[in-house]
């Protein structure tokens, strides 16, 4: 839990601070910024244990809030009484949509995968973060199965055994349909189709999938048993859903518009919004993550389905649940939750492109080691890419039919492609049930059979 500010802000602190300590006053004003000397958007809770010696909390925090009320802009209007929500452009945020307009836009990816060469093979590294962002989403929620367990789930496409396995599937086929889905407008029943893929066949009396809510008992809760959040009333749900999709299908991205947004910081509060109205009974925070998304690749920016946010967001999960908190007690101020997620995407697009350049660099590396050692003129391309993509991802491992629906084969090339990885003495393979798992030997022991 965090200590909202107080309810009844002191309206003219400056005016205070005159009659009661005016040998404070150049001290209270050199605090009358939106963030402090680091950058950072502090809420009330945070701002309490910074205070300089001899100022007063409540004080500091009016003059605080004067700062930001001169530049809070107003994006959208939320909830039962339509309260205003706006935000500040902090360094973080600046940085992030700056950092999302370098790297990220479809343009971006193509000359990413242009100097790659090898587009398989970064084909196969992008398939492994999707599924760390269907995984790790699933774990935010409470999903208990091992990473490693998850991915041979996904890689393997066998059946959901467990509730955990079946929230993992819901979670990935909610990434493909945002991904199928770009080009649509957003719409009831899309948001509707949304949440069908995503909890059906989990435990639908709880979930009720591909249905609205229909009652006021729901609260998000936090281990505690504490209420954290109270959704605004079902009645009216629709109307304010309706509301939220029409500002959604608006384009807002047009610099010239004087109402202009940027489409990373409109698909964050469109995150928000839908974990705020919490429209459906349960999986709201999958919902609304993987509008995130859906959102990103409808703007263009295609290398998101590659950047995996949840897997920073698993990390903090108690600092993702107090942007929310920090927002909805501090006059829906949307700017800590914006900061906070601008945080996080800062992160996955670093890591992104630190993995692109790491790719790249193996590339060559294992290009010039394929040919030194005389592997090169043994291995066919469609080798290649399978021997580095186990290089670069040492858990992962191969089916015949895996690598026939990557490169479009017949069963017996994709057979003949792993079994002469075997015969080289570079994979092996072992039945696990009804098929033959094929994985790389250990780099010691492939070194040692190629010396």
């Amino acid at each position: 839990m965090i200590v909202a500010p107080p309810h009844n802000r002191i309206q003219n602190p400056l005016k205070l601070i005159a009659e009661s300590c005016p040998e404070n006053l150049e001290s209270y004003l050199e605090l009358s910024s939106s963030t402090d000397e680091k950058g950072r958007y502090l809420h009330y809770d945070e701002l309490r244990f910074r205070v300089p010696k001899g100022l007063d909390i409540d004080i500091m925090w009016s003059i605080v809030k004067l700062a930001r009320k001169r530049q809070l802009k107003t994006l959208i209007h939320l909830g039962e009484f339509d309260q205003a929500c706006g935000f500040i452009f902090t360094p973080t945020i600046q940085k992030a949509t700056s950092e999302t307009d370098r790297h990220t836009t479809s343009a971006a990816l193509e000359w990413m995968l242009s100097k790659v060469g090898e587009r398989n093979h970064l084909q196969y590294l992008i398939n492994d973060l999707i599924q760390d962002e269907a995984i790790s989403s699933s774990q935010l929620e409470g999903a208990a199965t091992t990473t490693k367990v998850a991915k041979e789930l996904l890689s393997r496409k066998r059946k959901a055994r467990t509730l955990d396995e079946k929230m993992i599937l819901g979670n990935f086929k909610m990434m493909q349909l945002a991904w199928r889905s770009r080009h649509q407008a957003l719409s009831l029943d899309l948001l509707l189709d949304f949440h069908q893929n995503g909890v059906e066949d989990i435990d639908d009396e709880k979930y009720h999938p591909g249905v609205f809510r229909a009652s006021d008992d729901i609260v998000v809760v936090n281990a505690k048993n504490e209420t954290l959040h109270t959704p605004p009333p079902v009645k009216g749900l629709e109307k304010r859903l309706e509301k939220l999709i029409a500002w959604t299908n608006d384009s807002h991205d047009d610099v010239d518009r004087k109402d202009y947004i940027h489409p990373l910081i409109k698909a964050i509060v469109l995150h928000f919004v839908v974990g705020y109205e919490h429209p459906f009974r349960d999986g709201n925070g999958r919902v609304s993550r993987s509008l995130f998304y859906w959102f990103m690749f409808r703007s263009n920016f295609a290398a998101f389905r590659y950047i995996a946010i949840s897997v920073l967001l698993k990390k903090a999960p108690m600092q993702y649940g107090k942007s929310y908190l920090k927002t909805e007690t501090d006059e829906m101020d949307l700017t800590y939750f914006v900061d906070y997620q601008c945080s996080v995407i800062l992160r996955a697009i670093t890591t992104f492109r630190n993995n692109y350049q790491t790719t790249l660099k193996e590339i060559e590396i294992f290009d010039q080691w394929l040919w030194d050692s005389g592997l090169y003129k043994r291995l066919s391309q469609r080798q290649r890419v399978v021997f580095n993509v186990a290089k670069a991802i040492s858990t992962h491992s191969f089916t015949t039919q895996e690598v026939q629906e990557h490169f479009e084969c017949s069963y017996n090339t994709a057979a003949k492609i792993l079994n002469g990885l075997v015969d080289l003495n570079l994979f092996k393979k072992e039945k696990v049930g009804r098929r033959w798992i094929f994985s790389m030997l250990s780099k010691d022991i492939v070194q040692k059979n190629w010396q």
